[in-house]
């Protein structure tokens, strides 16, 4: 079987840390392509990966006849415009998460994507992950019970990644710490739920402690690099919300800086027979009632690297076209709700689907 040819668009940290990688290692794939409006990136991954063509024009990727799929890793403003223009190149797409500054740019995806029949998938690699696929046998099963609440805890100290630069500029990234954390943990809610239609939404983003970017004082900073504190500080810091789906209620609380020193990243599940907390990354505890006793017990089994379960999947699915856990299908409905949190948080009230 030929090599599948691939062109990376967007040569930046996600696409470093781990969709170049994770190709390297498949051998069923041809890394054509590094592509990049920094000449100095693209050309640095040709130099460090000892592959490719470095190119600064992504439609020079899309008009070339031997390259079938694209990894799309630029900042979330540009998501939409080069996966669709890729789908409608006749290229198959894994576009990272989100899918869309905004949910009516993810539906223009989903409409490409349904015109034109090629694969869009979306970077929502929890999906790969081998503790949320055991969480999601375990609730298929009935494990649980009823699953009727889900509580997702995404909080850090004062850690906004690149202060003033792309990050936390409303108009390139969308929003804050909700569409750069929370997307993830709402998505394996709703992922190992089986992706319940929301019906309401109720949140309040906070635009608080970065503000006063010369003074904020922090504890990490990922993406330092891209910081500019002459630069645009106008999107969410922390975020609240309840969520009502046709399945469990969603409550949710983020925070990419809060003046609490305590780091609180997990998800519970809480059912009619049993719960579970999964620390998010790694592994998870189970808790039930057995025999008159409170039980609880934490599964050991291997854990595969989640991103190179997502791009050989991926792979794979460039050549089975099945229709994959990540498909904007599902992901989609994921940017509905984050949409629906900061609509609900600028207008003061409930948002009904």
């Amino acid at each position: 079987m030929k090599k599948l040819k691939v062109g990376i668009i967007g040569c930046g940290t996600i696409a470093n840390s781990a969709h170049i990688p994770a190709y390297m290692k498949n051998p069923d794939v041809e890394i054509k392509y590094f592509c990049d409006i920094l000449p100095e990136r693209a050309n640095a991954a040709v130099e460090k990966y000892g592959c490719g063509i470095a190119v600064e024009d992504y439609h020079v990727v899309l008009n070339d006849p031997e390259v079938e799929a694209v990894s799309v890793c630029t900042p979330n403003l540009w998501h939409s415009v080069i996966s669709i223009d890729a789908l409608h190149a006749g290229k198959n797409v894994l576009c990272e998460k989100p899918a869309a500054r905004t949910y009516a740019q993810a539906l223009e995806m989903q409409k490409a994507q349904h015109e034109t029949g090629k694969i869009l998938n979306i970077g929502v690699v929890n999906r790969f992950n081998d503790s949320v696929n055991k969480i999601k046998a375990y609730i298929d099963s009935g494990k649980l019970g009823e699953v009727y609440h889900v509580y997702a805890s995404f909080r850090a100290h004062r850690s906004i990644p690149g202060l003033g630069g792309a990050f936390t500029t409303k108009a390139i990234a969308g929003g804050g710490a909700l569409i750069d954390w929370g997307v993830h943990f709402l998505d394996i809610v709703m992922y190992c739920c089986g992706d319940p239609e929301p019906k309401t939404v109720s949140g309040q983003a906070f635009c608080k402690l970065g503000v006063d970017m010369p003074n904020y004082t922090y504890k990490s900073m990922w993406a330092e690099n891209t910081k500019d504190l002459n630069g645009t500080y106008d999107v969410d810091d922390s975020v609240t919300g309840i969520i009502r789906t046709a399945g469990p209620v969603i409550t949710i609380h983020g925070a990419w800086a809060q003046n609490i020193d305590q780091r609180a990243m997990y998800i519970d599940f809480m059912g009619t027979k049993a719960g579970i907390r999964l620390d998010y990354g790694d592994k998870f505890t189970f808790y039930t009632a057995e025999n008159g006793a409170l039980v609880s017990y934490k599964p050991e089994f291997e854990m595969k690297p989640h991103f190179e379960n997502e791009i050989n999947a991926f792979v794979r699915n460039c050549r089975s076209g099945e229709k994959l856990p990540s498909h904007i299908d599902y992901a989609i409905l994921t940017s509905k709700i984050m949409q629906g949190i900061y609509d609900s948080s600028d207008a003061g009230h409930e948002i009904t689907f």
